[in-house]
């Protein structure tokens, strides 16, 4: 394990008044000898330059080619980090950064450290969260088409729509942010979801969130991105923590469409010319029964947050002391009655018939759905009071 190098006194990074730094530029840094030393002697530059009080703090995350020795030697804090991952490298250089202000930028020179003081005026000028903005300054050669065009817009596209940050390019390594947010934000991930996480839990905790133009450039020596496995693990996360979108949206849908086949059987409506029977009737009651179980898991997935979480969700925390565990009791056991019920009146209708052959497949199909539809309800109910255990007094 490579021990932890602290900045030499030649370069030892100048302190405000109160012996606080003000800007930390974090690096994460895995086998980057190519370009790890030209990262820290342009930052170290930059903020002498313009007369920042900083330091420079590299992680490195397990390099096998000497990256944090040259790091060192350029003036940089090496911080070790053996966990690998793009998040755990951050959160480790979080954990030792000093400064008021923490600035972020990747070690293979595709961007550029004399936008450090821009992120910084900014951060000065009220914004809590600074992001860098690439998608139209991209020079040649910087990025596959494959993330320009597709993976990057879809991604940004796809947080914007569940999360409405505003953001252009949620995924810029190069943003920088106030040190003294990082309790809000409770940053977890040790991926490349990490960019993801950032500017959601910025967005929920309504931050002040800016962006500025700045340049893309091809990088300097091999990329440790994957493609599909780390834009899977991006969309993953943002599925997981948008229950709307996860649960609600397609089990409305399914419950919705299987209501409306259920009752065109019922109702002996001709669809295109055809009426409808027994196997609609079936699929009908399976899209019911499906929908209601992932919307009773959204349900209990935005009580975990609420209650075990913390997350602030307008929509639950009104309706929450509006239904109590008794309305959806009540209303899973009049689904369970009505669904007996319609058994009862099979029966007795079979027995009038002198309990000859069944001839009430429709009904009983329904008549099914419904209890089994009542009891996912009353029992989901149970579960949502049991979550509401842990909520905050």
């Amino acid at each position: 394990m490579t021990p932890v190098s602290e900045t030499s006194a030649a370069v030892a990074p100048s302190t405000t008044r109160d012996g606080e730094l003000v800007v930390s530029v974090v690096i994460p840094c895995l086998n980057e000898a190519a370009s790890i030393e030209r990262c820290v002697t342009l930052a170290r530059n930059v903020l002498d330059d313009h007369e920042i009080p900083g330091e420079v703090i590299v992680v490195d995350n397990g390099s096998t080619d000497g990256s944090a020795d040259l790091a060192t030697n350029a003036g940089a804090r090496v911080v070790p980090e053996q966990r690998r991952g793009y998040g755990s490298a951050y959160l480790a250089g979080f954990a030792a950064a000093r400064g008021a202000y923490i600035v972020m930028a990747d070690a293979d020179l595709t961007y550029d450290f004399n936008d450090i003081p821009r992120f910084v005026e900014r951060l000065e000028d009220g914004a809590e969260l600074v992001m860098g903005d690439r998608m139209d300054n991209i020079k040649p050669g910087a990025m596959p088409w494959l993330h320009r065009y597709i993976g990057n817009p879809v991604l940004t596209g796809t947080l914007n729509l569940f999360f409405r940050t505003g953001v252009k390019d949620a995924h810029c390594g190069m943003r920088a942010l106030k040190r003294d947010v990082l309790p809000r934000l409770d940053l977890q991930t040790t991926g490349m979801e990490f960019a993801s996480e950032m500017v959601i839990r910025a967005s929920k905790e309504n931050l002040a969130i800016d962006q500025i133009p700045i340049e893309y450039h091809p990088r300097e020596g091999e990329s440790k991105l994957s493609s599909f496995r780390d834009g899977w693990r991006h969309l993953r996360f943002l599925l997981v923590h948008s229950p709307t979108h996860l649960f609600f949206v397609p089990g409305a849908f399914l419950t919705g469409l299987g209501i409306l086949v259920m009752a065109t059987v019922l109702a002996h409506v001709n669809v295109f010319g055809r009426s409808w029977d027994v196997h609609s009737m079936i699929g009908g009651s399976l899209l019911t029964i499906v929908g209601t179980q992932i919307l009773a898991l959204g349900l209990c997935a935005r009580a975990y947050g609420v209650y075990i979480l913390g997350e602030d969700d307008v929509w639950f925390q009104r309706m929450r002391p509006r239904i109590k565990l008794e309305h959806g009791l009540l209303a899973g056991a009049a689904l369970i009655i009505a669904g007996l019920a319609l058994g009862g009146v099979i029966i007795g209708k079979w027995i009038a018939s002198g309990a000859g052959a069944l001839s009430q497949t429709r009904l009983a199909l329904f008549g099914a759905t419904l209890l089994i539809v009542g009891i996912q309800v009353f029992f989901s109910s149970f579960l949502l009071s049991i979550l509401g255990l842990r909520r905050p007094t």
